[in-house]
């Protein structure tokens, strides 16, 4: 079976699992083609073998910008509804012309796969690159199919109805993804919404000895520098946190497009000697500042189910995150980890101060080390790679038309249906008014 896997960005240092699914699809025998719209911003070594096998849509052929040309004129009839409703629907008019110019990447994408005989196509983040792979399909003659994460589902779900009436299937991380998609898109048929979940390696992720010694409660972030992290949020924390006399010291992995403000921030909270923006760490490196965390915190608005989360508690650290979306199904309050109410900076301190002080021994009604245990069960049971992934595989080629030998009895992790259908409910509530 001829697969086409296309993102956004291909290799990206913090979404190992795109290429993990492809080499899991190999083992099964299936011919998997990697494309990526846009070239990445950076990449490790490891992923260099991927990159350069990657078809890539930009920079773009002249050659084969004419033949994209041709064959929207000639068989301008197979997207002719999809163009209708980028023209005619409820967007900005600036997202209705990007998605007809999305349009022509996706018979541009088609020119560059025609001769690979693709009878699948899979996107990786219902971003721009689903429509771009939406219209490849049509013009292969072939099924597609996508997996929605987060941001992309919650806020920046363009043109979701189009592509999740036209999918043959959509893989999501999370029950609670799956619950919001059947509030929000209810003409849907919520038989092809499936959960797969993500996962990590816990050989790779394991346990080490704590390197942080001292007085000095150590926190990590690691994510990219984007609006939808609120790593703003952790750097007023940390100037509360400098203000009741706390000594602390505060490490940001990650680079992005909010590297700059940050920085300017850092300078007008004055926490140059407690805060650390290490910029892009290669994952080989992470381990080791996982290792010297007493906590690893989450300040997003946004997320999926973050593997970031999953690395730590695989090996044994203290998280600490918003209770939002579909985080609760990994992180059990006080269990396994911590959770907060978002944007509540009194709850994100007192949350903190308590994790200090149980850490240092000056709270000992609080057993941080049956935490960090319960943790690294948690991954065992239900987030473990190497389980999901094969789980991952048999229900993408059922559902993609291919070949299964034999179907996993993968263990189901039990989920608080109440609290996630709370959330679901106000975030369909507070979208009901908002156009798709």
């Amino acid at each position: 079976m001829s697969i086409a896997y296309l993102s956004n960005r291909f290799p990206e240092p913090l979404e190992s699992y795109v290429g993990e699914e492809i080499s899991e699809l190999r083992k099964r025998g299936c011919t998997v083609f990697p494309c990526s719209v846009q070239w990445p911003v950076a990449f490790s070594w490891p992923q260099a073998k991927s990159a350069i096998e990657t078809l890539y849509v930009f920079p773009l052929n002249f050659m084969a910008c004419f033949k994209a040309i041709w064959l929207c004129i000639t068989k301008f009839s197979l997207i002719a509804d999809l163009v209708w409703r980028a023209l005619r629907g409820p967007e900005a008019i600036s997202r209705r012309c990007r998605t007809i110019v999305h349009t022509w990447l996706g018979t541009y994408l088609a020119v560059l796969l025609k001769k690979e005989r693709i009878r699948h196509l899979h996107i990786h983040h219902g971003y721009f690159a689903s429509w771009v792979g939406m219209v490849a399909a049509r013009f292969l003659d072939a099924s597609f199919s996508m997996t929605l994460h987060g941001s992309d589902l919650l806020l920046r779900a363009d043109y979701l109805d189009v592509k999740l009436k036209h999918c043959r299937f959509c893989i999501t991380v999370s029950d609670f993804n799956r619950l919001y998609i059947a509030g929000r898109f209810p003409q849907i048929d919520p038989g092809k919404i499936l959960v797969q979940r993500l996962g990590v390696d816990p050989v790779c992720w394991r346990p080490r000895n704590h390197n942080h010694g001292g007085k000095t409660f150590s926190m990590l972030s690691v994510g990219r520098l984007h609006p939808t992290k609120n790593h703003g949020f952790l750097l007023l924390a940390c100037a509360a946190l400098r203000a009741r006399g706390v000594p602390f010291r505060c490490v940001i992995a990650g680079e992005g497009e909010e590297r700059g403000r940050l920085e300017q921030l850092i300078r007008e909270l004055n926490l140059r000697q407690e805060v650390t923006l290490l910029g892009h760490v290669p994952r080989e490196r992470l381990p080791e500042l996982y290792a010297e965390a007493d906590v690893v915190v989450l300040t997003s608005r946004s997320e999926g189910l973050p593997v970031t989360l999953m690395e730590a508690m695989a090996m044994e650290r203290v998280v600490l995150a918003p209770r939002i979306t579909g985080i609760p199904e990994l992180v059990t309050h006080g269990v396994n980890g911590f959770l907060y109410t978002q944007n509540s900076m009194e709850d994100f301190l007192a949350k903190l101060q308590s994790i200090r002080a149980a850490s240092q021994s000056l709270d000992l009604d609080l057993d941080l080390d049956a935490v960090r245990q319960a943790a690294r069960r948690e991954v065992d049971l239900y987030f473990n790679s190497r389980v999901n992934l094969a789980g991952f595989a048999e229900c993408f080629l059922k559902h993609a038309g291919g070949f299964v030998e034999s179907a996993l009895e993968l263990p189901r992790k039990e989920t608080h249906e109440n609290p996630v259908l709370q959330q679901v409910q106000l975030h369909v509530q507070r979208d009901r008014s908002l156009p798709v």
